[in-house]
C-alpha cells in the first residue's frame, strides 16, 4: 500500500471527527512515512509496519471519544464515546451487542418513565385541587410535589447509573486496546 492510499484510508476511517484533528493525525502519519523513507524503507514497508489504517482509525476514534468523555461529561460526548467503543470492539460485537443494547434500552425506557411521572406529578399538582382529589386540595398539592420530586430523584439516580455504564464501557475499551496494543506495535 502506498503512502497516499494509506492516508486516504486513514482519513476515511476518521470521517466525522473535527477536520483539524483529522489533519493533525494525517500529518503525524505523513511524518512516519517521511521518517521511514529517510531510513531507506519503501512506502509499502512503512505502511505494513504501521498496520491496517481502518483499525488505526477505529483506535484513534476511540481515544478521541474517551478523551472527550473524560473532559466533557455530556449526553453527546457519552453517545460519541459509546459509538467509538463499538467501533473499536468490532471483534467483540457479537458478544457485546446482546448485552449493551438491552441495557441501553432499559435505561432509556426508565428515563422516559421518569419524564412521564414528572409530567403526571405536575398534572396532579395543577389539576388535583380543582378536581375533587381524594383527601382534599392539600393532599393533591403534596401528592403532585411528591411525585415530581421522586421523579427528579429517580432521574438523578438514572443519570449516575448511565455514567457508571459509560465508564464501564470505556474501561472495557481501554482494556481491549491494551490487550491488542502489543500486537499492533510488534510490527513496528
Amino acid at each position: 500500500m502506498t503512502r497516499n492510499e494509506f492516508i486516504k484510508r486513514l482519513k476515511a476511517g476518521l470521517k466525522g471527527m473535527p477536520q483539524a484533528d483529522i489533519d493533525e493525525i494525517a500529518a503525524d502519519y505523513e511524518d512516519h512515512f517521511a521518517a521511514g523513507m529517510a531510513e531507506g524503507r519503501s512506502e509499502e514497508e512503512v505502511a505494513a509496519a504501521l498496520g491496517n489504517p481502518a483499525r488505526l482509525a477505529r483506535e484513534l476514534r476511540f481515544e478521541a471519544g474517551f478523551r472527550n468523555w473524560e473532559s466533557d461529561r455530556s449526553p453527546s460526548s457519552a453517545w460519541a464515546a459509546i459509538l467509538a467503543f463499538m467501533g473499536l470492539a468490532t471483534i467483540d460485537i457479537l458478544i457485546l451487542l446482546p448485552i449493551v443494547l438491552p441495557i441501553i434500552g432499559v435505561v432509556f425506557g426508565l428515563f422516559v418513565a421518569v419524564v412521564a411521572c414528572f409530567i403526571a406529578g405536575g398534572f396532579i399538582l395543577i389539576a388535583g385541587p380543582f378536581s375533587g382529589f381524594p383527601g382534599g386540595w392539600l393532599v393533591a398539592i403534596l401528592a403532585g410535589l411528591g411525585t415530581m420530586s421522586a421523579s427528579v430523584a429517580a432521574g438523578a439516580l438514572l443519570t449516575l447509573i448511565s455514567i457508571w455504564i459509560i465508564n464501564a464501557l470505556m474501561w472495557f475499551g481501554r482494556l481491549h486496546y491494551r490487550v491488542i496494543e502489543p500486537a499492533i506495535h510488534s510490527e513496528d
